[in-house]
């Protein structure tokens, strides 16, 4: 069940303030401020060319931005205090008994990955086709592997503490491949899965690197309307059983409003909406941008919006 109505700024797992990236003249996204609650499925959508993927970029360090703070808490526990003094301090994090801060537009791509744990799915698959469907899983926890070998020929001599972590490595990849359903397609190139297989494989391959936060680039594009449903109960099971907070961009309004606790609506790199499902389905200036209106039409749409009394018995017999 969605938890309608919660303040996500209360405990946010990520925070965007006044995030701005410009490409020469051009103004992508401007001045844009949300939180992603702690726990939640957050929704990032409008309609093309809205900036929504450029946020992403932004977010997962494949663009620097131009102005503005993304600040990702690995716990609640971080005050306004230790955030502000992070800033000051011109560190990229702070690690401690207060909390874990990362301040995610001042870190290189693979570090946010690797020390913030922010993972990510693309909008175009990107599977290592030839590697087996098991390997893509195991590769995905390289860095864990590399630890234990002590960043040597730990894992040619097969040490002990190496040992251990390929078999932890394994069961973890092995326990995501039966979530996902494709455990029988363990040892099958990855290349060889249907589409829709290969969505959940890339999603399954995102979560061995045990994020805090996975952010999902068009999950469910191209996906049957069964594919679909099983896409919402993965995603479920995600923020529920294992409590990470899921950030998406999707144009299936299907999937969006099933599952997404908060959603954020942007129209060429501004904010026009943040709220939950209801009150964003209902929202003028959002029906105006998914309909193409100008702004100053919005009133129209707002005043065809308005609910009309109910006809009268008398009424409703005269009909």
């Amino acid at each position: 069940m969605l938890k309608q109505n919660r303040n996500w700024s209360a405990d946010p797992v990520l925070s965007v303030e006044h995030l701005t990236m410009r490409f020469g003249g051009l103004v992508a996204v401007d001045d844009l401020s949300f939180d992603v609650g702690r726990g939640d499925i957050t929704a990032l959508i409008g309609p093309n060319g809205a900036g929504k993927t450029t946020v992403f970029n932004c977010v997962t360090g494949f663009y620097k931005p131009t102005e503005g703070r993304i600040a990702l808490r690995r716990d609640g526990s971080v005050t306004p205090e230790a955030l502000a003094e992070l800033t000051r301090s011109g560190r990229q994090y702070a690690e401690g008994d207060k909390g874990s801060i990362f301040l995610l537009e001042r870190m290189a791509d693979f570090k946010i990955t690797e020390v913030a744990g922010v993972a990510r799915t693309f909008q175009n698959i990107r599977l290592f086709g030839g590697m087996t469907v098991l390997e893509n899983l195991l590769v995905a926890q390289h860095n864990e592997l590399m630890r234990a070998s002590g960043y040597t020929i730990g894992g040619l001599l097969g040490l002990p503490g190496y040992r251990r972590a390929a078999e932890a490595a394994k069961e973890t990849a092995v326990e995501w491949l039966r979530r996902v359903n494709l455990l029988d397609r363990a040892d099958d190139p990855a290349a060889d899965l249907p589409y829709g297989a290969q969505r959940r494989l890339e999603i399954a391959r995102a979560l061995c690197t045990n994020p805090v936060l996975l952010c999902l680039d068009e999950p469910a594009a191209g996906l049957n309307p069964r594919e679909s449903a099983e896409l919402n109960t993965l995603l479920k099971y995600i923020r529920d059983d294992h409590g990470v907070s899921v950030l998406l961009i999707e144009h299936d309004m299907g999937v969006v409003m099933e599952i997404s606790d908060h959603i954020i609506v942007l129209d060429y790199g501004k904010k026009i909406s943040d709220g939950t499902a209801p009150e964003v389905r209902s929202d003028p200036k959002v029906i105006a941008a998914y309909l193409g209106v100008d702004d100053e039409e919005v009133e129209d749409v707002e005043r065809d919006l308005e609910v009309k009394p109910a006809p009268t018995r008398a009424e409703g017999d005269a009909r």
